[in-house]
């Protein structure tokens, strides 16, 4: 039986999906981020698949989201992409400093995945944190400026309330440290599956075609690389993107 408990870690609210047997065991984990106006609960069924193969999932609510959405408004959260993406890799580590302290996972077996936006998340999480043992990025990119400056025409041609050139150039710069496709080496040849629908008109398939190829050469065992693109999908998840996910769990963490 899956048993899932709602917990807090500081300000952040969590779900803690795991076998309730092994509620109380240290624990492989994966941390797993949900997308652009969604929730926690938004990635319970994929969680669900990773928990029945032994692994403690966690889903936190990113900021202006769930639990943590405190009212705000459609074009508040848009205005606010980029730092919640900043803010949910800055939490990670209070997540596993937590996980760690409380007896609930094996620190040299904690996994991240994502969602769209959870996805750009585990990408740039990827660059910030070597602890990362195994990844998994559902319909994310690495190019975090390029889609930040896609993001940006869009938002100026939808909304009367322009972004100007001067806040435009702060965001790209606040952005750089984190984007992983400047440094695909802080990789170190860790376990990454990327799945990518074809017809995504979200988050660009190029991306995720274009930084595969340029890190292929960079893996030695190629086991540990994967990139699925699922003939005509959109912009969602896919029950053959969640069992991958779960599969890559089970072989690589």
């Amino acid at each position: 039986m899956i048993q899932i408990d709602k917990k807090s870690v500081g300000e952040i609210s969590i779900l803690n999906v795991v076998q309730t047997e092994k509620i109380n065991e240290k624990l492989p984990t994966v941390i797993y981020y949900h997308g652009f106006n969604g929730e926690k609960e938004s990635s319970l069924t994929l969680a669900y698949k990773i928990a029945k193969k032994g692994f403690r999932v966690i889903l936190p609510d990113s900021i202006l989201h769930g639990e943590r959405g405190n009212g705000t408004s459609q074009n508040e959260r848009d205005l606010a992409f980029w730092n919640i993406v900043m803010q949910n890799i800055s939490e990670l580590q209070l997540i596993k400093d937590y996980l760690e302290r409380e007896g609930l996972t094996i620190p040299d077996r904690i996994g991240i995945g994502g969602t769209s936006m959870g996805g750009i998340t585990t990408y740039g999480a990827l660059k910030k944190y070597r602890w990362i043992k195994a990844a998994t990025v559902l319909m994310g990119t690495p190019q975090m400026t390029a889609y930040a400056s896609i993001l940006l025409e869009r938002y100026n041609r939808l909304n009367e309330r322009k972004i100007t050139e001067e806040e435009a150039k702060q965001t790209l710069t606040k952005l750089e440290p984190y984007d992983l496709s400047f440094d695909s080496e802080k990789l170190e040849s860790r376990p990454l599956l990327i799945w990518h629908g074809e017809k995504d008109a979200i988050v660009p398939l190029k991306h995720s075609e274009t930084f595969y190829n340029k890190i292929e050469n960079e893996y030695e065992d190629k086991e540990k690389l994967k990139l699925i693109i699922e003939k005509d999908r959109i912009h969602n998840i896919t029950r053959l993107s969640m069992e991958g996910t779960a599969d890559w769990f089970n072989q690589h963490l």
